[in-house]
């Protein structure tokens, strides 16, 4: 059959397809969540979640270099990668071979109709339209709170620091638990690199130090209070901002809990 991913290419997709490679962590939990851990074959390293499912399939190498051999031996019948979190020489290059639905997430809205896509391609609709409905509500649920919003800095590098800035999915995360971005504006990249002098005129009352990609550990908010003594400063779970799957749910679930 031929489908639309998220990048508006055509893709021919076998009907019910049962050798399936995941590029993405997120994705990968999404797929096991729809009922469909059976017909992966093969992770990436990073694919962590659920725990011992990467024990059991091929690792096709990381997010941004994948083993091609490897990935030629499993003949997959569908390969599921993402634009941002995969890299385009290697995906051109399996595009050439096999069937490659590309996700593109911007939004929560990108993410639900993702969701919805990969349940349509791999015939888990049915589980796919549950996991929207919960989203959704969840989502809902949180908006009619209307909380007064922080202004927060959300740092996902160091050396350099590097934010979450405007026009990406961390930043609406970001927004349904609460916080403003001060990184959320045009002068801003998606995700820009900010220098101490920079961090210190933005005077954020919160910092957010996420656990991805740089693991942010307590020493690294010793630091950041000499810099930004008024600030809050704490360690995330970046898995909750930042996964674009199943995990979605988790996410909400525990921003309701934050009082």
């Amino acid at each position: 059959m031929k489908v639309t991913d998220q990048l508006n290419r055509t893709v021919s997709i076998p009907k019910n397809p049962k050798r399936i490679i995941s590029l993405v962590p997120s994705q990968t939990e999404l797929l096991v969540d729809l009922g469909l851990a059976d017909r992966i074959v093969g992770v990436t390293k990073f694919c962590i979640h659920p725990k011992g499912l990467k024990q059991e399939k091929t690792i096709i190498g990381g997010t941004k270099n994948f083993n091609f051999e490897k990935i030629k031996a499993l003949k997959p019948d569908l390969i599921i990668g993402n634009k941002e979190e995969n890299y385009k020489e290697g995906i051109e290059k399996l595009e050439q071979d096999f069937p490659i639905w590309m996700s593109d997430i911007y939004t929560i809205w990108d993410a639900l109709d993702m969701i919805l896509s990969i349940g349509k391609i791999t015939d888990s609709e049915e589980k796919a339209n549950h996991l929207w409905k919960e989203i959704n509500n969840k989502r809902n649920l949180l908006l009619e709170q209307n909380r007064v919003k922080q202004k927060a800095l959300y740092l996902i590098w160091k050396n350099p620091y590097m934010a979450a800035g405007n026009n990406n999915y961390i930043n609406e995360m970001m927004s349904l638990n609460g916080y403003s971005n001060l990184c959320n504006s045009k002068e801003y990249t998606r995700y820009p690199e900010l220098n101490e002098e920079q961090i210190k005129k933005l005077n954020p009352e919160i910092i957010l130090l996420s656990s991805e990609p740089f693991p942010f550990k307590e020493k690294h908010i010793i630091e950041l209070s000499k810099l930004v003594p008024n600030a809050t400063i704490e360690l995330v779970d970046g898995e909750l901002y930042s996964w674009y799957g199943s995990r979605i749910i988790k996410a909400l679930d525990s921003f309701n809990t934050k009082e």
